[in-house]
């Protein structure tokens, strides 16, 4: 498979995108805040070794259907819909942030559901000594620098390509703002911490040095808080995203996780 393919699948009676390419063992990813516009570096990285299939959770880039999730039960049962629609089931899934919160929730709730879990700076936790900020309360701008450190790479993913609609295009950035404060508002504390002792699949916990929403602490704690022992790394001058501020090492981490 040299191109990418794109196919369609049908969640809560709407569209939902899926993006995939390579060969190899099946490898699912979730995106995270910033959701998956179009293919990246990252993904290209990974679709060496695997078939990596990304599918478009609820009201991000290439899906629509947020605005009938009111709950974290309906956005779980959504996921589970999607991994299962797109032929993940019982593979490795990778996701990053919020991507990475729901792919837990699957995860501790529907274990035969996922292989093994290869995690980018997943949210789901609250700490009173490690809050999560005010994400949403930002300006735009000020929004991208939390979540990277390369702004400019994440402006570039979210400029529209040559031939598509800007305001659908622009439109589809903004939904995606809206789906992860629909899901996660006000400070992401949804009870994960509840169910982390479920989740016995073998775990990377990997996350930025310069992550500005998730710290060292957290990612700790999370670790501390898993069912499993998990593998961790922490990828130097990256923040909140990784598969954007660091493509190339975020997916040599993922790749050596699941080849050892």
């Amino acid at each position: 498979m040299s191109e990418v393919q794109t196919r369609s699948v049908t969640v809560n009676g709407q569209p939902a995108r899926i993006l995939e390419k390579g060969t190899g063992p099946v490898l699912g990813y979730l995106g995270g805040l910033a959701g998956v516009p179009q293919w990246t570096p990252f993904l290209e990285a990974l679709s060496r070794s695997h078939h990596v299939v990304c599918p478009s959770l609820p009201g991000f880039p290439g899906a629509l259907g947020h605005e009938e999730l009111d709950s974290l039960i309906d956005w779980v049962s959504a996921a589970l819909d999607l991994v299962e629609a797109s032929g993940l089931s019982g593979c490795d899934l990778a996701a990053s942030s919020v991507g990475a919160m729901l792919a837990l929730e699957i995860a501790a709730l529907s274990p035969a559901t996922v292989k093994r879990l290869a995690l980018l700076s997943p949210l789901g936790l609250y700490d009173a000594a490690m809050p999560v900020p005010h994400i949403w309360a930002r300006k735009s701008a000020d929004m991208a620098a939390l979540l990277c450190a390369r702004t400019d790479e994440l402006a570039r993913l979210q400029a529209a390509p040559e031939g598509a609609d800007a305001a659908e295009w622009n439109l589809a950035q903004a939904r995606a703002v809206a789906a992860g404060a629909r899901l996660l508002w006000p400070m992401c504390e949804l009870g994960l911490s509840k169910r982390l002792h479920r989740v016995r699949q073998r775990t990377l916990l990997a996350w930025g040095a310069e992550d500005r929403i998730v710290v060292s602490g957290y990612m700790r704690l999370m670790a501390e808080r898993l069912g499993s022992d998990p593998v961790t790394a922490l990828i130097p001058g990256a923040g909140h995203l990784l598969d954007i501020d660091a493509p190339a090492e975020a997916a040599a981490v993922i790749s050596r996780f699941l080849r050892e």
